[in-house]
Formats: C-alpha cells, structure tokens, sequence
C-alpha cells in the first residue's frame, strides 16, 4: 500500500493555481520553454531510455518523441498568446449598449495518466495543453516503460515548477488511490476497459475527462490505390515501434483485384525494410513485456502466415508478420492487435468496406489508400473514426493544429495544438452591460409590451 498522501498533492497544487499565478502568460511560456529545454538538454537520456524499454531507433525517437515534443512545444509559445486572446461576439439590440466576449479560463489541477508505448509523447503532450491553459497538474507514468518513467520523474521537477507539477510513479494501486481525489479534469491514454474505470471515477465528481482508447483502425486499399506508395505507407505505420501503436493499422481490408499484386508488394517492403532477419534489425522494436508476448503469438493463429511469424519470448521479439485468409470472427479481428501482426481481408466493393466498418466499433483512425476521389468521400462521408487520412496512415498526430482523439469506444475528447488548449479550458461567457441605458420596457409589468417582444423575437 502506498503511503503517499495524494490528497495533499493535490491541495497543494490546488492553493498555488488559487494564487492565479498560473493564469498570466508569462508563467505558461516561462513552463513551455522549461520543457522545450529539457528535451534540447536531455535527449541523449531519452534516446537511452526509449531504446532500453522498446528498442526505438533515434530516428523514430526524435519523430514521435524527442523533437516531436520540443516541436509541439514550440507550436505552443508561438501561438498561445492568440489562443488566450478573448474572442468578441455579437450582442442583441435589446441588451445595448453592451458587449460580450468570451474567456478561456483554466480548469485547475488535472491528472494526466500517461501510457508506455510513447511514454513521452503520450505523457508530454498532454502537459503541454494542460500549461498552455494555465492549468498545475499530477503525472502518472506508466510503469511497463519504467527506463522512460525514472527519467521523466527525475527531470520534470529539475525543470518545471515543483510547486505546479508532480510526477506519480507505480501502478493499479496508484492510480486507483489517484483516480479517488477530486480533480479538475482527468486525462487518460490506454486502453477502453481501464478508460471504463477512470470514467467511472470521474463520474463520481462530475470532473470532465478525456479518454484516448485506440482501437482497431482499418485500413482501405482501393483498386485505384498507388500501390507501391500504399505498401510502404502501410508498413511503415503498421511496424513502426514493433506495432504498438494506437493509430497504427490495424487490418487491411484490400479489393480482390489488386490484393495478390498488394500481398507480394508487401511482403517485399517489409524485407526491405528490415532485411530476412528482423531481429538483426536496428530499425524494429521489442514488445514491451512477456505478458503482451504471449497475448500477441496466440494471435497468430487467428490466420495463414504469408510471411513473417518468426518469434523469440527471451528477445520479446515478434517479427513482421502479414496474415491471410483470417476470418472476420477470428481472434485477432476481436481486440486491438497493438503488435507487428497484419491481417489481410479481401472485399469486393466500397459497399462491403462500409458495412465491415459499420458493423463494428468506431475507431481511432481511418486510412483510405484510393486514387478515385469518389471512393474517398463515400467512404468517409459514411463511416465514422476519431480522425483519418487518405493515401497515408498512423503520421496524422504529428500535425500539431489537427485535433487528435477517438469517438465512441476509441475515446473522446480532443487535444494537439489549440484543441489541446480548449480542452484545458473553460469557455466561459461574459457579457459587459453599460448602466447608462436603462430600457423601462424590459421590466414587468408588461402590459403586452410589443416593443420588447418584437426586440427579443423580430416577427
């Protein structure tokens, strides 16, 4: 049982951002060039660690973590003081002289459960929306990445304010003793069933939330698709970090026409990529832990194995592996795969690709490769995800102005660049009515006042 005293944290935090010094600009950008610093500072420590708990090359560290995240907080300082600029709406005649605009004001103190598969990233960028909104805030590091989380933990109060922000390591026990304060806002990334629980917590305070769940992306390869280019895209989003990723394709729903020509293409790719031994490979990663080793291999008989296969439990090692003939009821079709397996479904028309997709859970992402502009929007304008791309998958969270997030059972709520900065604040109303004008005709009694009403209401 831990012994720490999280409500206290949270007072704590509580009564600094009850001195409103979190609320200037001054103070949120002083923050983001505190962590922009940190990964310019430390980036050898985090390339160390990230390689330690996943494997991850220095390329696809600087992409989804390092300089993403010195990138993301830059984006930030350069546009926050916009985003805090009030914005100025219409008033009604009746209310004259007036005007009303509207006020971003932070939340307060939000717990920011992180995730191990970017555990910066996915840890990070979250903090950032949460001070571009002048927000203090708890971390909770996920302890499946535990090289990541020691460093996070040891340099966020090296460079952050200790009196805005704390670092929680551990596990259940941790979080279930976290998620019973009363918070501000709760951002949670991971998986649906845990989302249910940290929902369930929410509830309780009525605190808002938002859940990044993942879920199974399906991934759309038209007839009319640039194959050679859909092949690399694919298989670069589906193993990159060893599969674990939540955008990451997760099936492959090719038309029967092209499909033979799709599956050889592939195949080729992927040796490309990381050579007849992936386990040699620089570039592929590791599965996190045995636990989710076992999960994984037991997929891969959900299918015919078209290439790949080979696994190593010492290595945590599970090649690049294409499935076929795999039925839409088999295992690895139930759960969200989050490793280096890629079933293959053949389809006979944009209608089937609709109705597969629509018979099943919303996703997190939605890849449409199709050079047929038609077949794009049909898809799109009838089938529903978090967000999409058409002729790429799984790059789109880099795009900081794009909001990012899930909707149904892949989460909701949104955040990256200025939906991030929403997300930590209240959109809060504010009419400024002048005393110099005082109608009589407003007030009772009415007398069947038609001014007023033809003001309020025009005919």
């Amino acid at each position: 049982m831990s012994t720490v005293d999280y409500g206290a944290i949270v007072s704590r935090h509580r009564q600094y951002f009850l001195t409103g010094v979190t609320r200037s600009a001054e103070w949120r950008e002083s923050q983001l060039i505190a962590l922009r610093t940190m990964m310019q500072d430390r980036a050898e420590d985090f390339y160390d660690a990230l390689w330690t708990d996943l494997r991850r090359n220095r390329t696809d560290a600087d992409l989804t973590d390092v300089k993403c995240m010195t990138s993301e907080a830059e984006h930030a300082l350069t546009h926050l003081r916009k985003w805090m600029a009030p914005q100025s709406v219409s008033t009604p005649l009746f209310l004259a002289p007036s005007h009303t605009q509207v006020r971003f004001d932070p939340l307060g103190v939000g717990l920011i459960i992180g995730t191990w598969n970017y555990p910066v990233m996915l840890t990070l960028s979250p903090l950032i929306a949460a001070i571009s909104g002048g927000n203090t805030a708890v971390i909770k590091l996920s302890e499946m990445s535990a090289a990541t989380a020691n460093l996070i933990a040891r340099l966020i109060p090296e460079y952050l304010d200790r009196e805005a922000f704390s670092v929680v390591q551990g596990a259940a026990p941790e979080t279930t003793a976290l998620l019973e304060q009363q918070w501000d806002h709760i951002f949670f990334t991971g998986g649906a069933t845990v989302g249910k629980i940290v929902m369930t917590a929410a509830a309780k305070n009525l605190t808002p939330v938002v859940l990044e769940l993942g879920g199974k992306s399906p991934t759309i390869v038209h007839s009319s698709a640039n194959l050679q280019v859909a092949v690399r895209r694919i298989a670069q989003g589906r193993w990159q970090n060893a599969g674990q990723t939540c955008t990451a394709a997760d099936y492959v729903l090719v038309f029967k026409d092209v499909a033979q020509a799709f599956l050889r293409q592939l195949k080729e790719t992927v040796l490309h990529y990381y050579g007849e031994d992936p386990q040699q490979s620089p570039d592929f990663g590791r599965i996190v832990n045995v636990r989710h080793f076992d999960r994984l291999t037991a997929l891969l008989e959900s299918g015919t194995i078209y290439h790949g296969g080979q696994h190593d439990r010492d290595d945590r090692f599970i090649a690049p592996t294409i499935l076929v003939n795999v039925s839409p009821d088999s295992p690895a079709m139930q759960e969200e795969i989050f490793g280096p397996i890629l079933p293959v479904l053949e389809v006979d028309s944009v209608r089937d690709v609709i109705n597969f997709i629509n018979a099943r859970s919303s996703p997190l992402g939605l890849y449409i490769f199709a050079e047929d502009h038609r077949v794009t929007e049909q898809i799109l304008e009838s089938t529903t995800s978090g967000d999409a791309a058409v002729n790429d998958c799984a790059v789109q969270p880099l795009i900081h102005d794009l909001p990012f997030g899930g909707v149904g059972n892949s989460g909701m709520g949104k955040y990256h660049g200025e939906w991030g900065f929403r997300t930590y604040t209240n959109a809060r109303g504010v009419l400024y009515h002048s005393t110099r004008i005082d109608l009589g005709v407003r007030y009772p009694p009415y007398d069947h006042n038609q001014i007023l009403r033809e003001l309020v209401v025009p005919s």
